[in-house]
């Protein structure tokens, strides 16, 4: 009797074909653990950073003062335009004042009239007093010459006031500016007959800016006069500073808003009317935990840093806050003293790491890419 053992060969290679075929895989799987990466790390710290409120509001003229005649009269000259910058106390435009310098003069000859009766009357009673000491005046004649005495002293009050009149009327036909600005709107032209109260010219003050912004009830424990406050306006890349200045001293009832109002240094590129951004700097130095911004990676999205924990690196989820000197403050999802990988790009959670620095170190990676923020 013969026996076959043709199949034998072959089924022994194909059982021992899976065995092999699974260690390779098994091999693969293992290697990125078996080979550390040699990394840079950093400690989440407790550092002080500027805390502001975002708010948005409107530039506004600081003053504004709509010119009007104070005399009657035709405008004879204004040799300003929309645009001018003026300053207190310039003449804006000139009013006839033919008439008024007339009454002026007449004033000022009324007042010299005046004043020379009084004279006389004040020599005409010492005559009197004198004579009454030698008993030739009566007592009659010196009241009398008492009453004249007074008499033409009101005279002369009188005529003084309608000469500070007179003279008033011919200053005033000389429009000025009230204050240092900028003319916004011409009223009113040369050769135009105005009456008194007739608006000639508006004039506002565009330096400093006035910021009007609202603040949210919840913030505004926060707010106070002298604080700092940093503009930005659409369309300028500049940032302008300026300072809180007025605070309202009660909240708003119908939708719990808080007024305030900050002045903003003028250079000259900022005009009234913009729409502003604003950060007011509610305290210079609020703690924070912070990492260097060469920590965080950004995908889909989604804010995540890698901690380092028992040698191998692990992903978190964060939500970062404020950036402040080469530092990025983490609200939510790390804690003080973790440690966190810098330039952690590739890795992924269960890598196998080796630190090449002390952990308190900083990345100079990380500070470049603050910067290009």
């Amino acid at each position: 009797m013969k026996f076959r053992f043709i199949h034998l060969p072959l089924l022994v290679a194909v059982s021992v074909l899976p065995m092999s075929c699974g260690k390779s895989d098994s091999a693969k799987a293992a290697r990125p653990d078996a080979t550390p990466r040699a990394v840079r790390v950093a400690q989440a710290e407790l550092r002080p950073m500027k805390r502001a409120l975002h708010v948005v509001g409107t530039l506004s003229a600081h003053d504004e003062a709509t010119v009007a005649a104070q005399v009657a009269g035709q405008i004879e000259k204004s040799p300003v335009d929309i645009g001018d910058r003026v300053t207190a106390g310039q003449e804006l435009a000139l009013i006839d004042k033919t008439a008024y310098e007339a009454l002026a003069q007449q004033s000022a000859a009324n007042l010299a009239r005046a004043a020379a009766s009084a004279a006389n009357a004040e020599q005409n009673l010492k005559r009197v007093q004198d004579l009454q000491k030698d008993k030739i005046a009566s007592a009659s004649e010196l009241d009398q010459a008492v009453a004249e005495v007074e008499q033409a002293r009101a005279d002369v009050k009188a005529v003084e006031a309608a000469e500070a009149i007179a003279r008033l009327n011919l200053e005033r036909a000389r429009v000025k500016a009230p204050f240092d600005g900028a003319i916004a709107e011409r009223i009113a032209s040369v050769g135009n007959y105005v009456g008194v109260g007739t608006p000639i010219l508006r004039v506002v003050k565009t330096d400093p800016l006035r910021l009007r912004l609202e603040v949210p009830e919840r913030e505004s424990v926060a707010v106070r006069v002298g604080q700092n406050v940093r503009v930005t306006v659409e369309g300028d890349t500049n940032v302008y500073s300026g300072k809180l200045a007025r605070v309202a001293p009660a909240i708003r009832e119908m939708d719990r808003m808080l007024q305030i109002e900050a002045d903003v240094p003028n250079p000259g590129s900022l005009r009234a009317g913009l729409f502003a951004h604003a950060q007011i700097v509610v305290n210079e130095r609020e703690e924070a935990v912070s990492v260097p911004p060469g920590a965080l990676v950004v995908f889909a999205g989604l804010e995540k840093v890698l901690v380092v924990r028992d040698g191998k690196a692990a992903e978190k989820n964060v939500i970062t806050g404020r950036r402040d000197g080469g530092w990025v403050e983490i609200v939510s999802g790390l804690t003080v003293g973790e440690t966190v990988v810098l330039d952690p790009g590739g890795m992924r959670t269960g890598q196998a790491v080796t630190i090449q620095n002390e952990a308190s170190a900083v990345s100079t990676s990380g500070t470049n890419m603050e910067g290009a923020r």
